[in-house]
């Protein structure tokens, strides 16, 4: 899975170079969909440009735009082209962006219990053992981050998270494993992550959080987005129960405030 956007081989729009450095450059993504890519690498300053231009068409919306989806790098763009048409939209997207100062809008930080190791921490012992580090100093280690949400994607509301210390940057399994737990808190390469659904992975897990990020009971059945901002907290197995149980009900078990 391309984590970094989707948009490998796309050819950039008629070949033309954006007119500035700071300007994405378009591509056509189908006939009823653009991409604007503001960079190649995994990196928060490009991430913030990313988020920056979404919160902007939610706030103002455009003629035509039916969706848009960020990712790490760039912003896609899907449109009713009975409105619109792909290059007249590309070319007001761009000097929309030019108008916009990243990094400005209120960020959301999200406090998520965690249960380390346990059933759900299938890499838990082996990942400490690896870093030469007890369990103790590997929790300590991840949930002393902060975290940046970079893009939800590959199941609804899967968290894609920036900031993971570098000593706990870990390759994935060489070979996927089957079905891994909804709530897995786990680590792929620079990239933390929170599962929102059962499902096959190669990621390696820590553990588990009670908090549903995806339940269609809920009115807002996402609980992160691209942008907010991640901590963790390690909870025991009593908690743990306590909270499954409110998630359940379909609450929320995460404290979240502004920042």
């Amino acid at each position: 899975m391309d984590t970094s956007g989707g948009e490998t081989g796309m050819q950039r729009a008629g070949g033309q170079a954006a007119s500035s450095a700071d300007d994405p450059v378009v591509l056509p993504a189908g006939d009823q969909a653009i991409v604007l890519e503001f960079g190649t690498a995994i990196d928060p300053e490009i991430n913030a440009r990313v988020v920056a231009l979404d919160r902007a068409l939610a706030r103002r919306p455009v003629a035509g735009i039916v969706e848009t989806a960020p990712t790490y790098r760039s912003l896609i763009v899907c449109y009713d082209p009975e409105v619109t048409r792909g290059a007249d939209l590309g070319r007001r997207l761009v000097e929309l962006n030019r108008t916009i100062e990243a990094g400005r809008e209120a960020a959301r930080l999200w406090h998520v219990p965690v249960l380390y190791g346990h059933e759900a921490g299938l890499d838990f012992e082996a990942m400490a053992q690896m870093k030469g580090i007890t369990t103790d100093e590997l929790v300590a280690l991840h949930s002393g981050a902060t975290y940046q949400v970079y893009m939800i994607g590959f199941t609804p509301g899967f968290a894609y998270l920036g900031g993971l210390p570098e000593i706990l940057h870990t390759p994935r399994l060489k070979v996927p494993r089957q079905l891994t737990p909804a709530g897995g808190i786990g680590i792929g390469g620079m990239q933390a992550s929170v599962n929102s659904v059962a499902s096959p992975s190669g990621w390696r897990y820590l553990g588990r959080t009670p908090l549903k990020s995806f339940d269609t009971r809920r009115e807002m059945p996402f609980v992160f987005e691209a942008g907010d901002r991640i901590r963790f907290h390690p909870v025991g197995p009593a908690e743990a129960r306590r909270l499954d149980a409110l998630s359940e009900k379909g609450e929320i078990c995460a404290e979240c405030e502004e920042a």
